[in-house]
């Protein structure tokens, strides 16, 4: 079994206040399907600490059991649980990242919302139960869009019929994330005041060298003519002409 999940400080025992679990790739290469030693697994480290959790995912999706389960495990976690998205969430790992208390996007990552796929083989009827499979986990995938979105079934169902792709500012705007990954070393160039302070603060610095060159300037023009002037003075007088 590959695990596709990663804990920081996964018992909380270095002083920090939060654990981070990192989802980067496939979610579960193999089905957790009939797999009672992996979700348990992942259950147990998730219940080994206490407290808030950071989530960062990267992931093209993966089995929409695993996706399925792991939701429901944070979602019934008691601490606050933040999503951030730094890469991708597609597929399965859209769903996942529904069941954060607060979901964050990077300004260049992206979400992908598409329908449920599986392989078949058999007759009609076998075709005809995978179809009815696939229509019943598509509804459930959009359970958990619509619980955190409040967009309508109708459109949530054609989004998924469409293969969406959305941006940070488009997920946003869809409610499917709350807010843009910030950055908090940068935050003083956006703000409005202290770019208009710096702004006037060099142009009152540069003001008061022109003023202060100006007033020099009065003083070796109104010199009176009969008072020699040294060769320093001079020199000066002429630089500054």
């Amino acid at each position: 079994m590959k695990k596709f999940w990663n804990w920081t400080n996964p018992t909380n025992e270095e002083g920090s206040n939060e654990r981070v679990l990192e989802l980067y790739g496939t979610i579960a290469e193999e089905s957790w399907f009939d797999d009672d030693i992996t979700p348990a697994m992942f259950k147990g480290e998730l219940l080994a600490g206490e407290g808030p959790i950071t989530i960062w995912i990267n992931s093209p999706g993966g089995d929409c059991v695993a996706a399925s389960q792991i939701y429901a495990m944070l979602m019934d976690y008691k601490g606050d649980v933040t999503v951030k998205i730094d890469g991708i969430a597609a597929s399965a790992a859209s769903v996942v990242a529904m069941a954060g208390t607060k979901v964050l996007m990077a300004p260049t990552a992206m979400m992908m919302l598409h329908n449920p796929a599986t392989s078949a083989f058999g007759d009609h009827v076998d075709m005809t139960k995978a179809i009815e499979m696939l229509a019943e986990f598509k509804e459930s995938i959009i359970n958990a869009y619509e619980l955190r979105t409040n967009l309508s079934r109708k459109q949530l169902a054609r989004m998924m019929d469409d293969t969406t792709w959305m941006n940070a500012k488009k997920a946003i705007e869809l409610g499917f994330v709350d807010d843009m990954l910030g950055d908090e070393k940068h935050e003083f160039i956006n703000n409005g005041q202290s770019f208009e302070f710096s702004a006037s603060a060099v142009d009152r610095a540069l003001v008061a060298k022109i003023s202060a060159r100006n007033k020099t300037k009065e003083v070796v023009k109104k010199k009176p003519e009969g008072r020699p002037v040294d060769e320093l003075k001079a020199s000066l007088y002429k630089k500054l002409l």
